[in-house]
C-alpha cells in the first residue's frame, strides 16, 4: 500500500505517527528539534491528510494492519516510534507484535473502560460534526483567543497560547478526514488494547495530568498491560504533551530513543 510520509533531518531514523482526524503535520511543534538529531519520518495514516483510505481504514485493526504491511515494504520494522492518541496506541501496538525498536506513546486510546467509552464517543462525535459545520470559518475563529479555547478546551490545557493558523489547520484536518465517525465509534466499542511489548528497547508511555479525553486514570490500565514500561506525567499538559509542553516531549523522546540508539 501507499502512505505519504514526510521525511527530514538525519540520524537514526525516527517514525511519528499521528493521532485521529490528524496529519503528519500535528508534529509540527517538535519537528524541527527531533530533526536536529534524527531522520524523521512522519506519515498520514490511510484516510488521513495525503493518505487514501483503504476498506479496513475505518477501523483500529485496519490501520494497524496498514502500518504493519508498510513498515515491512518500507524496511523499517524495528524503527523507533512516537505516537500521539490513536497513533500512541498503534505503535503501542507494534511494539506488542515485535515490529518496533523504542517506543513513546503520548496520551495512547484504547485503555478506557465502562463509562469513559461512552463518554469517548458522546463528546467527540458532536465535536467533529461542530467542527465541520464550522469548516468555512475556522480559519477566523482560531484567529480569536476566545474561539481557539473553546474549541479545544477538550484537547489542550492551554489552547489560547497555541499558534492560529497550526490550530486551524489542525482542525480542518479532523474535519476532512472520512472516517473519523467509524474510527471514533470502533475505538469505543472495541477491546481494550493488549500488551505487552515484544522489544528489549525502552517503552515509555506519557500522559497528560490535564487530559480530557483519554482521561489519566486510563494510565494505570495501560502500565498494567505494558508493565515493562516507564510512566511519565507531564503535570501542564492536555491530550497532546507536543503542543502543550513541546520541550518536556522532546526530552522525553530523545532520552527514550538514545537509549536504543547506544544497542
Amino acid at each position: 500500500m501507499t502512505i505519504h510520509y514526510t521525511r527530514t533531518g538525519r540520524g537514526k531514523p525516527l517514525l511519528l505517527v499521528h493521532g485521529l482526524g490528524a496529519t503528519c503535520g500535528s508534529w509540527n511543534t517538535i519537528l524541527s528539534a527531533l530533526s536536529q538529531v534524527r531522520e524523521v519520518i512522519a506519515v498520514d495514516l490511510p484516510g488521513h491528510g495525503q493518505t487514501p483510505e483503504e476498506a479496513d481504514s475505518g477501523t483500529f485493526d485496519g490501520l494497524a494492519r496498514s502500518l504493519h504491511d508498510w513498515l515491512g515494504a518500507e524496511n523499517l520494522s524495528g524503527i523507533d516510534m512516537v505516537g500521539s492518541s490513536l497513533g500512541a496506541r498503534l505503535v503501542l501496538e507494534m511494539a506488542r507484535r515485535g515490529h518496533a525498536g523504542a517506543v513513546v506513546a503520548l496520551d495512547p486510546g484504547g485503555f478506557w473502560q465502562g463509562w469513559e467509552r461512552t463518554f469517548f464517543k458522546a463528546t467527540l462525535t458532536p465535536s467533529v460534526a461542530l467542527v465541520r459545520a464550522l469548516r468555512p470559518m475556522l480559519s477566523a475563529i482560531t484567529g480569536n483567543v476566545a474561539g481557539r479555547t473553546v474549541l479545544l478546551a477538550q484537547l489542550s490545557a492551554r489552547p489560547w497560547a497555541l499558534d492560529p493558523a497550526f490550530v486551524a489547520r489542525e482542525l480542518k484536518s479532523l474535519a476532512d478526514t472520512p472516517t473519523v465517525n467509524s474510527l471514533v465509534k470502533d475505538l469505543a466499542n472495541g477491546a481494550m488494547q493488549e500488551g505487552p511489548a515484544k522489544t528489549a528497547a525502552p517503552v515509555v508511555i506519557g500522559w497528560g495530568r490535564k487530559d480530557r479525553l483519554c482521561l489519566p486514570q486510563q494510565a494505570d490500565r495501560a502500565m498494567k498491560a505494558f508493565p515493562e514500561a516507564t510512566l511519565h506525567w507531564f503535570e501542564r499538559s492536555g491530550h497532546f504533551p507536543m503542543w502543550d509542553q513541546p520541550e518536556e516531549t522532546v526530552r522525553v523522546i530523545l532520552d527514550a530513543t538514545s537509549i536504543s540508539g547506544l544497542k
